[in-house]
């Protein structure tokens, strides 16, 4: 029997109904057998690098899962694809953007995937809705909170709680 890991994800959209695209990536999440376990608030937020397109809504979530890095990755990006996502510029706009941000307390590094992100402690947007889920998380490879790792960001792009998403969360 597999021991499941416990992985965070930063879930966005710019297009169309952005909260209901939140709601539907997070319960395609649970149907595709990746247990949630708790999903913070929405953030509305501002574009980064691409600036000229719509603002995001965000959420962080906490998943409990037996896929390995890979796997996740590969189940996250089919759930992308059957929302809508279509990948036709870098950071550009789009349906729904999955990303894995720490997969349990370890560090990976493949072809396709690095983990931690490598962006998120460069990004307010990640980091506001994680500390409301897990504050006192401590991030590979140094051991910082969430909250001290937001605490030192200089990041000035505007992130505002609006809301939440009203979903039953698996305790």
């Amino acid at each position: 029997m597999t021991i499941p890991v416990t992985a965070y994800l930063s879930i966005g959209s710019n297009i169309g109904d952005r909260v209901q695209r939140l709601r539907q990536a997070c319960q395609s999440l649970e149907s595709a057998g990746l247990r949630l376990r708790s999903v913070s608030s929405i953030y509305e937020t501002e574009p980064v690098d691409v600036v000229e397109q719509d603002w995001f809504l965000n959420c962080a979530a906490c998943i409990e899962t037996t896929l390995g890095p890979e796997e996740l990755l590969a189940k996250v990006h089919e759930i992308e694809r059957d929302l809508g996502r279509v990948r036709e510029r870098p950071k550009g706009p789009r349906t729904v953007d999955i990303d894995i941000l720490l997969y349990g307390d370890s560090t990976f590094r493949g072809e396709t995937l690095i983990l931690p992100h490598p962006r998120m402690l460069d990004r307010r947007f990640v980091l506001e809705p994680l500390r409301e889920i897990a504050p006192d998380l401590h991030v590979p490879p140094d051991g910082k909170t969430v909250s001290e790792l937001l605490h030192q960001l200089k990041d000035p792009a505007q992130v505002c709680r609006i809301g939440s998403l009203g979903l039953p969360i698996t305790t």
